[in-house]
């Protein structure tokens, strides 16, 4: 396993997350203007976890908000704003299971990544957390009342699998200092449905992957994937060499960036039966906090994101270094991984 587990890249197409942020839009508009039951049907297919309700003022504070220079009747936000995104190794459901899931029960957040949207809405950090890493994870509230404990040494994804998402965000507020203003997991099958919505992904590995766990099966090479293979893509470890998290995180940085480019060259505006199929896949797939759960709330992040093009959008990898207790497990490698968060508050 390398030292250091900073990973770095830029998308060299800048139309990217411009027409990400207009697709999303465009999809959720369509729900609302075509007819009341398309409306209402996407935006019954959001679930939603009380985050603030459940977290209460023991949290990072949140910045102080600028208001705009110049205000209008419906002005689209601006500010800063940090999203925790979280994909979920789910581990219920038949459809879920036969992606690879397993056959117990619970989850598992096999995906952590910290969005950091720059005040101006211009310029982006994604950020991710390896599922390996060795944190304090503190005591969170359960939804059926009490708490769970605090542990010291506990690996980064446990906080997901013992208290779903309220302690996810507990403990990435805990390790990073950084308030998370919204919550975002997009569950196993329903990436897999957005991929194939979107008709697939191009993606280019530079190495053979062979991973019977994830399902995945692929040479060195450009391939186009469906919504499983993708999914196989995003999930795979045992198939790389070293089996390592860190490489995986690669890949779905590499991921991420096609998803992007398959959007812009999908022309789905012109397209009113794809773009409410993507619509459809996109918020079945969703679970965000109470902040983010409505058509109008998610179309008016969609819209702040127009003008934010790919080349200014960084990707990186928490910087880690192998455990002491464990040459298997990582932990944040300071002052860097401080250094990196602060940047980010």
């Amino acid at each position: 396993m390398a030292a250091r587990g900073v990973q770095e890249g830029r998308d060299g197409r800048r139309r990217g997350f411009k027409v990400a942020g207009l697709a999303l839009t465009g999809a959720l508009l369509l729900g609302a203007g075509a007819a009341g039951w398309a409306y209402w049907h996407l935006n019954g297919n959001i679930k939603s976890v009380d985050i603030d309700g459940a977290l209460g003022d023991d949290r990072p504070a949140r910045p102080v908000a600028v208001p705009p220079a110049s205000p209008s009747a419906s002005p689209v936000p601006t500010g800063a704003l940090n999203l925790l995104v979280l994909g979920s190794d789910s581990r219920s459901g038949e459809e879920n299971r036969e992606l690879g899931g397993g056959d117990s029960g619970g989850a598992r957040s096999d995906t952590a990544m910290v969005v950091h949207l720059d005040a101006g809405r211009t310029a982006a950090t994604v950020v991710s957390i390896p599922r390996d890493t060795l944190v304090e994870r503190p005591a969170c509230p359960l939804p059926s009342g009490g708490t769970t404990r605090a542990a010291s040494g506990a690996m980064f994804n446990t906080a997901y699998e013992l208290g779903g998402p309220v302690c996810a965000v507990k403990t990435v507020e805990s390790l990073t200092g950084v308030r998370m203003d919204h919550y975002v997991e997009v569950d196993f099958s329903g990436f897999a449905d957005l991929v194939d919505a979107l008709g697939g992904v191009t993606v280019t590995t530079d190495v053979d992957i062979d991973d019977d766990k994830s399902h995945l099966h692929l040479d060195a090479g450009t391939h186009h994937l469906d919504g499983t293979e993708a999914l196989g893509l995003a999930r795979t470890r045992y198939g790389l060499e070293g089996g390592s998290d860190l490489a995986r995180i690669e890949l779905q940085h590499k991921l991420v960036k096609a998803l992007l480019e398959q959007i812009s060259a999908t022309d789905l505006l012109a397209d009113p039966a794809r773009l409410y199929q993507v619509a459809d896949a996109l918020t079945g797939s969703l679970t965000t906090d109470t902040g983010l759960d409505s058509l109008g709330e998610l179309t008016n992040l969609g819209r702040s994101l127009g003008d934010l093009d790919a080349d200014d959008v960084r990707t990186l990898t928490m910087p880690v270094l192998p455990a002491p207790s464990d040459p298997n497990r990582v932990v944040a490698d300071q002052p860097d991984a401080a250094e990196l968060w602060e940047s980010l508050r």
